[in-house]
């Protein structure tokens, strides 16, 4: 009982975050009171904190990544290319939004999307004079749907890519379908949902000086997304990749003045790298103390279909109860040994179920606060009712796509 206390203690405050302190706050303490009343041993702590470190760092050196693109105006050019194309149509701009948010999920995390794309997409739908209601929750969606491609997505794939023991491009070749078609789903509910959003009228957009697409940022992405590939192949943690590409834009900055030291080290985000390390340890003692058990007897053995569908549907309950970083953490350990099969229909699970509750995942919270920034409460039944129309639907059909690449691809 007293390590499901903590886990509920330190994920309360991360959703409510009062002050915008920042979630390591009670995260470490709590994951230091863990330990101290022997609810997860020292060295399991230890082991659990070694195991994350190359995750965590992955983490930092995206968040740095994705800030310095943003710096760069990628995000800002990728808002007037959609601004262009939709000429006005508010349903052409749904359409780029997709196009845009699943791109951006996939190469820079889920993170960029919700944290840089949210405000361009705002500014773009006031553009071309267009509701923002379908464009936001588009971005909010996914961010968790869209995740689900390549390993360097969310931080849950990184940590599935080391239990599965697939390399890169096998991870990604398996989940390709698995990801079209959990866009698709999102996009055809999206389109029938908001249609009295997408049928009022705008206007194509005001002639303004265009900006320029930053070739050079573009290059180092296509770089770093390469590094990604061939640092799995050489059996190198993709850390260093995401890293190599970091430094690049870094030094770019800061020899140009268009950044700090100061400023760089606030876009990785350490205290949120800490507060990932603590709910690791955190969820270890959970774990150690009863839940493994469960998980281990109510997830079903084997690779079939049905079996994989059961794990994704636990997956995705989990998800919901004690959000998608915790529940990974511990159901990866139960699902590893059964091999990539279930490991991945369990990565559905808890990247696509979150869309169902606010809770379910750190970057919804966030995405609530970034829109509730721009004077917009997102309703709590617009997102209810279409997770219920979107999750169930995506949920089943990405994990028959699995499957079924499982079967082809062997």
């Amino acid at each position: 009982m007293i390590s499901l206390a903590l886990l509920a203690v330190t994920l309360a405050f991360a959703v409510s975050r009062p002050r915008n302190w920042p979630e390591a706050v009670v995260a470490v303490p709590a994951a230091a009171l863990a330990i101290a009343t022997g609810r997860v041993t020292p060295d399991h702590a230890w082991s659990e904190t070694k195991d994350l470190l190359p995750v965590v760092g992955f983490l930092a050196a995206i968040l740095l990544l994705a800030q310095l693109c943003a710096d760069e105006g990628l995000f800002k050019a990728a808002g007037d290319a959609v601004a262009r194309i939709c000429h006005g149509s508010p349903t052409r701009m749904l359409g780029g939004v997709f196009a845009v948010a699943a791109g951006i999920t996939a190469v820079l995390s889920l993170d960029a999307t919700v944290v840089l794309l949210t405000p361009v997409v705002f500014a773009t739908a006031a553009r071309i004079g267009a509701r923002p209601r379908p464009h936001v929750y588009a971005s909010a969606h996914l961010a968790n749907s869209a995740s689900l491609l390549l390993p360097v997505s969310n931080l849950t794939n990184l940590l599935a890519l080391t239990a599965s023991g697939l390399t890169f491009t096998r991870f990604a070749g398996l989940m390709a379908l698995p990801w079209l078609v959990a866009i698709g789903v999102e996009y055809l509910v999206f389109r029938r949902y908001f249609a009295d959003d997408l049928a009022a009228p705008a206007h194509a957009p005001d002639e303004a000086e265009p900006t320029g697409v930053p070739v050079f940022t573009l290059t180092v992405l296509a770089l770093t997304l390469a590094g990604f590939a061939v640092t799995s192949f050489a059996g190198i943690e993709p850390v260093w990749a995401a890293l190599a590409g970091a430094v690049v834009l870094g030094v770019r900055a800061l020899a140009r003045r268009d950044s700090t030291p100061g400023e760089l080290l606030r876009s990785a985000n350490l205290p949120f790298c800490l507060f990932v390390l603590a709910l690791g340890v955190i969820v270890k003692a959970v774990v150690d103390n009863g839940l493994g058990d469960l998980i281990g007897h109510v997830l079903p053995g084997g690779s079939s279909l049905p079996a994989l569908l059961a794990v994704t549907a636990i997956a995705a309950l989990l998800a919901n109860l004690i959000n998608n970083l915790p529940a990974t953490l511990a159901l990866l350990p139960a699902v590893a040994p059964a091999g990539p099969g279930p490991v991945l229909a369990a990565l559905i699970g808890v990247n696509v179920g979150p869309n169902l509750t606010y809770v379910g995942s750190l970057a919804t919270l966030l995405w609530r606060r970034i829109v509730h920034a721009h004077g917009t409460e997102p309703e709590l039944g617009d997102f209810t009712r279409l997770g219920l129309l979107t999750v169930p639907a995506t949920l089943v059909l990405s994990t028959t796509a699995l499957w079924a690449g499982i079967q082809l691809l062997g």
